[in-house]
């Protein structure tokens, strides 16, 4: 079996997720993971496919003739990782521009990957304004520098005025 990356992009329409996952399916392949969303009208996401090797080059083919989606497919780790601690970092704040900079420079600084994030903005019930919200998931197998990630953070919610939530695995 090859493990298959498949990253798509499109104007959003109906039927998309189903398309992708008749494609999966016809060529003998399993879904195993995928995060998909709908923003501004844009349909994006990617998708981790386990597909049959000799139905490999079919299925990208396959997958990029789908009309109105930009494909890319390439090979992924055979082995899913395994993640035996993570961080589930939440961002609540006024929004102002720069705050996923700031707060990803502090996980880039200490060589820490984010392996999830999403955001997003609402209105601010009193106030006016936006909220900017954020969750993100980080591996943080070592403990020392989760504990100096730790105090950066929160020198930079100081500075940025949010209230940072941890919870870990």
């Amino acid at each position: 079996m090859s493990t298959l990356v498949i990253t798509v992009i499109g104007t959003d329409r109906a039927g998309l997720v189903n398309a992708l996952a008749t494609v999966v399916a016809d060529h003998g392949g399993n879904w195993t993971r995928s995060q998909l969303a709908e923003l501004a009208g844009a349909f994006a996401g990617i998708v981790v496919a386990e597909i049959p090797d000799a139905r490999a080059a079919d299925f990208t083919a396959a997958v990029r003739a789908i009309e109105g989606l930009e494909v890319v497919v390439q090979g992924g780790s055979d082995a899913a990782a395994e993640h035996d601690s993570q961080v589930t970092l939440e961002v609540l704040g006024n929004d102002r521009p720069g705050i996923v900079r700031d707060v990803s420079r502090v996980f880039a600084r200490h060589g820490l990957s984010i392996e999830e994030l999403s955001t997003d903005t609402r209105e601010a019930p009193m106030a006016g304004g936006r909220l900017f919200e954020a969750r993100l998931v980080v591996d943080a197998a070592d403990p020392a520098v989760m504990d100096a990630v730790r105090a950066d953070l929160e020198r930079l919610a100081t500075e940025l005025m949010v209230d940072l939530t941890w919870a870990q695995k």
